[in-house]
C-alpha cells in the first residue's frame, strides 16, 4: 500500500485479472529479391536491404516499382504473324508477390537486395541474397522465408543459399523456409534433379519444406511497345509502337497474341505456397496442414507428377528429405499435394503443421513470460506462469490444435521446487517450466479396407 502524507481522497486500481498469452503471428513471409527501385519519400535506394512491410501490390509499386519488362521478337511475313520468341525477364519478384496475394497472402516483408540489372543472375547475386538474410535478422516479425527470386541462380549457389536460409530459420526457431526445387536442365531427369537437391540439403531440415515443380500462371508479362520487335523482310527494324496509329488492327492482334496463356509467367511455387500458408492459418489455424488446397491464378504445373513419381518425392528412405508435389487433379484444379518438412523421416518434425505449431507455441509463451523476469522466484510467480500457459494451451485444445479427449491428455505444464527445479536452480536465478503438448497430426494416408460380407439369411 502506498504511503500518503497529505489528507485527501486517493484512487488505487487493483489488478484482478491474470496475465494472458497472445498468439504470435505465424504467416508473415519475407521475400528477398531484386526490384526496380527501393525508395521511400523519393530518396533513391533508401530501402535497399531494409526489410519493409507491405500489405498489397499498390504499396509494392510505391516503394519498389513495377516489374522488369519482358521482350518479344516477332516473325511477320506475307501479312501474317508466323512466330513469337519470348525473352522473360531475369527478375520476377513482382510477379511472385502478385501470385502470393492472389493465393490468400496478406501482410509480408520485402527485402530488396538490389535494383534490376541487364545481365543474368550471377555469382555476385548470391552474395546479395546473403546480405538480405543478414538484414532480415534485425527484424522480429517475419515467420516465413521465401527465396523464389533466387531459384534462377546456378544450382550450387542456390543450394548454398538454401542451407544458409535454413540455418537462419534455426537461429530464430520461429521461422520456416519455403524452398523451390530448381527446374531440371535440358536432358536431366527429375530423379536426377531431386538427387542433386537432396545431396546439398544437409542440416536444419526441420525448419524448411521443398516444393516441385514450377507453375505456369495466368499472369501475363508486362512489356512496352518498344520491347516488341520484328524480324523478317517486311517489318524488320521496327517495334510495336510504329503500328499504334499506322495499323491499329495489326497492333491489337499482336497485343492479343502476347496475352495468350502460352506466353504467361512461369514461377517457382514458393510464392503461391506462402499464400496458401497465410490463408490456411487465417481460416483454420497453423495446426492445419497447408495441403489439399487448390491454387489460384495457376494454369498448370510445368511437370506432370504421377502417383508413382510422387512415391519417390514424398518418402526418401535414405535421407528423409521429402519434396512436396503440386499436382493437377480432374475436378479439383492444381492442388498442393504434400505436407512434409525436409526432415521427412523424423517422427517428431515430419509434418509442416507440427513444426509450425510448436514454433508458434514456443514464441507465444516466450514473449508472454517476459513479465516474470526479475519477479520473485516463488510459488506465487510459478502459479501465475503455469496458469497463463495452461489457459493458452486449453484454448488451442478447444480449437483442435492439440490431440486428446481431455485437456490433461493433450498437454501438461509443470513448474516448481522439487518438480522442475532444485534449490540450486533457485539460487542461480533459474525458473524452469516444462511444457508438453500432443500436437494434432495430419491424416496423410486414408486407407479404406473393403471385404465381401457373406449373406446371412
Amino acid at each position: 500500500m502506498a504511503a500518503y502524507s497529505t489528507p485527501g481522497v486517493y484512487v488505487e486500481e487493483i489488478s484482478t485479472l491474470p496475465p494472458s498469452i497472445a498468439q504470435a503471428s505465424t504467416a508473415i513471409p519475407a521475400f528477398l529479391g531484386y526490384t526496380e527501385k527501393a525508395s521511400n519519400n523519393g530518396i533513391a535506394n533508401s530501402l535497399n536491404l531494409v526489410p519493409t512491410r507491405i500489405s498489397n501490390m499498390l504499396e509494392f509499386r510505391q516503394y519498389f516499382g513495377g516489374p522488369q519488362q519482358a521482350k518479344f521478337e516477332i516473325t511477320y511475313s506475307d501479312n501474317a504473324l508466323r512466330s513469337v520468341t519470348a525473352t522473360p525477364p531475369v527478375h520476377k519478384l513482382y510477379y511472385a508477390l502478385d501470385l502470393y496475394f492472389r493465393n490468400g497472402g496478406s501482410s509480408c516483408y520485402i527485402v530488396s537486395v538490389g535494383n534490376f540489372g541487364t545481365d543474368k543472375v550471377t555469382a555476385k547475386a548470391k552474395d546479395s541474397f546473403t546480405d538480405g538474410l543478414t538484414a532480415l535478422a534485425a527484424e522480429e516479425e517475419p515467420t516465413l522465408l521465401v527465396l523464389s527470386e533466387a531459384a534462377d541462380l546456378g544450382a550450387e549457389q542456390y543450394y548454398t543459399l538454401c542451407q544458409e536460409a535454413l540455418k537462419h530459420c534455426s537461429g530464430f526457431k520461429n521461422r520456416f523456409c519455403i524452398l523451390d526445387v530448381p527446374q531440371p536442365a535440358a536432358g536431366v531427369t527429375i530423379e536426377a534433379a531431386f538427387k542433386a537437391f537432396r545431396e546439398k540439403m544437409a542440416t536444419y531440415l526441420k525448419y524448411g519444406a521443398a516444393y516441385f515443380p514450377h507453375l505456369r500462371t495466368s499472369l501475363s508479362y508486362e512489356f512496352t511497345d518498344k520491347n516488341v520487335t520484328f524480324k523478317g523482310a517486311e517489318l524488320k527494324d521496327k517495334d510495336l509502337s510504329a503500328f499504334l496509329t499506322a495499323d491499329t488492327g495489326l497492333y491489337n492482334a499482336i497485343k492479343l497474341e502476347l496475352a495468350s496463356p502460352q506466353y504467361s509467367v512461369v514461377l517457382p511455387p514458393s510464392a503461391a505456397i506462402a499464400g496458401v500458408y497465410a490463408a490456411v492459418d487465417a481460416e483454420r489455424g497453423v495446426w492445419k496442414a497447408p495441403a489439399n488446397v487448390a491454387l489460384n491464378a495457376v494454369i498448370a504445373p510445368t511437370v506432370k507428377i504421377t502417383t508413382e513419381a510422387q512415391d519417390k518425392m514424398n518418402i526418401d528412405v535414405t535421407g528423409g528429405k521429402s519434396i512436396n508435389a503440386i499436382r493437377a487433379f480432374s475436378g479439383k484444379g492444381i492442388v498442393v499435394w504434400g505436407a512434409r518438412t525436409l526432415a521427412g523421416n523424423d517422427n517428431e518434425w515430419r509434418y509442416i503443421s507440427v513444426r509450425r505449431l510448436f514454433s508458434m507455441i514456443e514464441d507465444s509463451a516466450m514473449k508472454a513470460t517476459f513479465f516474470a523476469v526479475f519477479e520473485p522466484n516463488d510459488a506465487t510467480t510459478w502459479l501465475k506462469v503455469r496458469s497463463m500457459i495452461e489457459s493458452f494451451l486449453y484454448s488451442l485444445w478447444q480449437q483442435g490444435a492439440l490431440a486428446g479427449p481431455t485437456p490433461q491428455a493433450a498437454y501438461f505444464v509443470n513448474v516448481g521446487l522439487g518438480s522442475t527445479m532444485t534449490s540450486q536452480d533457485i539460487l542461480e536465478g533459474r525458473m524452469i517450466v516444462e511444457i508438453g503438448v500432443a500436437a494434432s497430426r495430419p491424416a496423410e494416408f486414408i486407407i479404406l479396407r473393403f471385404s465381401h460380407k457373406l449373406q446371412e439369411a
